[in-house]
């Protein structure tokens, strides 16, 4: 990667916002064919039937359509305005609402929400100790936290920065600093300093490629590049 592009860019989401749903961008159908390996796994976790979600870092929409359908209220939250105004159209009709904030400064009252969900976010963030106290402060007693991110490995930077970006090009080039990539004992850390729980993880991956030759995911034995797990907040005495 040349020296003066930028890493961990997050208008790249508002740049391609008019695109979300058309399928027309690889990196972006990519991050769609990602859902179904999320989902596959946390359905064994949780019950989204009747529940309060938040999705933490929705973009336009993916993965807060994909858990409305299951029967959830869902709220979806972003700093891309733009991919939020996408996934606002795209939307309509559903049990979702979407608004324009951080994770670092939830815009919600405290016990909000049954589960919050945030995938491919907390490699992003500004301040991973933060969004693990907000999380914790609006989850419900009792609530359960679902997630996924990078783990801060030579062979993560590898798969992620130099074969996903340099070479692959499933992402665009400076979508991830790799400084900013998270070992597992760390989220544990921040998590439990947060007042939560975190539970044995598993790996996401790559388990084949779809008729347009783009790559289908599913949920792998090895945590070395990206890893999905939960945490729980304790129930009320």
């Amino acid at each position: 990667m040349p020296k003066d592009t930028l890493r961990n860019d997050l208008e790249l989401y508002d740049r391609v916002a008019r695109h979300w749903w058309s399928d027309e961008v690889r990196w972006i159908r990519t991050l769609k064919n990602m859902v179904p390996g999320r989902l596959g796994y946390f359905d064994t976790l949780v019950d989204w039937e009747g529940r309060k979600v938040l999705d933490l870092g929705c973009a336009g929409g993916f993965m807060a359509e994909a858990i409305a359908d299951r029967g959830a209220t869902v709220t979806g939250i972003d700093p891309a305005s733009d991919a939020i105004a996408a996934a606002t159209l795209h939307g309509e009709g559903k049990r979702i609402t979407y608004d324009v904030g951080v994770g670092e400064a939830l815009p919600y009252e405290d016990a909000s929400f049954d589960h919050v969900v945030c995938v491919d976010v907390l490699e992003h963030v500004q301040d991973l100790a933060q969004v693990c106290r907000e999380v914790a402060r609006v989850l419900k007693p009792g609530g359960t936290f679902l997630f996924d991110t990078i783990n801060r490995t030579l062979l993560a930077r590898l798969a992620v920065i130099t074969g996903a970006e340099d070479v692959l090009r499933l992402l665009p080039k400076g979508t991830h600093d790799p400084a900013m990539f998270i070992r597992p004992a760390e989220l544990r850390a921040q998590l439990t300093s947060a007042g939560l729980t975190m539970h044995k993880i598993t790996g996401l991956g790559p388990r084949g490629v779809n008729g347009r030759l783009d790559p289908v995911f599913g949920r792998r034995p090895f945590t070395f590049v990206i890893y999905m797990g939960h945490a729980t907040k304790p129930a009320a005495p």
